[in-house]
């Protein structure tokens, strides 16, 4: 990303790209304040060579008693290389108790 200074020269982003921990650190905080739901565990995440991070997050969407009927939901989450949520969109619910039979 190019930014121009005050003196119309042009400069570029001096952000270092963060490391797998803080990319998943920033993916669940980002989602939990999006959907206004807790996001629990990070299932699968890769960095791909274009700088987008890809991640399997699950989140907690209804709480239910016992807690193994609970509604969770994996999201697949796109994250840029400075820990920025880009796009996200669920990919199956499931009760926490469940086998993953798919």
């Amino acid at each position: 990303m190019a930014d121009t200074s005050e003196h119309g020269t042009e400069k570029t982003d001096q952000r270092q790209p963060v490391h797998a921990a803080a990319v998943i650190r920033a993916a669940k905080e980002q989602l939990t304040e999006l959907l206004s739901q807790p996001a629990e565990a990070v299932s699968a995440c890769e960095r791909h060579e274009n700088g987008v991070w890809r991640l399997s997050v699950e989140v907690l969407e209804l709480p239910r008693v016992p807690d193994t009927v609970s509604l969770l939901a994996s999201y697949d989450v796109e994250v840029d290389d400075h820990g920025v949520l880009i796009g996200y969109r669920r990919t199956w619910r499931y009760e926490r108790g469940r086998v993953d039979r798919r």
